[in-house]
């Protein structure tokens, strides 16, 4: 933890592991169904490429309304996210499945505060550091 000297990993590391689980999520469903999930496997890359986008410098504050429309949009694209993944579990059962089984895994991240996901991620690091250290036993 970061009480021990080390500082947390960086945010971007929580983000690399949720999209390395997501696509190796979408390898499982491409294996299992033999289809290529061409137009999943591209809206994953856009969000994580989104995700990773850092915001451009503005010279100017926001004001409220200007502030509320930029909300409205990142709404509306997790509106299109949550309508993506429904979609696809209403008609594909090895997907609803997978996130099923994995949700301990994915649903901690997504609906945890910014605070709460840093702790996610020093937690889990370490916890990574800790099984290396500890080697095979």
């Amino acid at each position: 933890m970061a009480e021990r000297g080390k500082a947390p990993p960086p945010p971007a590391a929580a983000d690399a592991q949720l999209f390395g689980l997501l696509s190796n999520l979408l390898q499982q469903v491409e294996s299992l169904t033999n289809q290529e999930e061409v137009e999943l496997r591209a809206k994953i890359e856009t969000l994580g490429l989104e995700v990773r986008k850092l915001p451009p410098k503005s010279a100017q504050h926001l004001n409220e309304m200007e502030i509320a429309k930029e909300l409205d949009k990142l709404s509306a694209k997790l509106d299109d996210v949550d309508e993506l993944i429904s979609s696809t579990m209403s008609t594909d059962p090895h997907v609803r499945t997978l996130l099923s089984t994995t949700a301990d895994v994915w649903m901690p991240v997504i609906t945890a505060t910014s605070d709460e996901r840093r702790n996610f991620t020093s937690v889990a690091g370490e916890d990574s550091l800790e099984g290396k250290a500890k080697g095979p036993e």
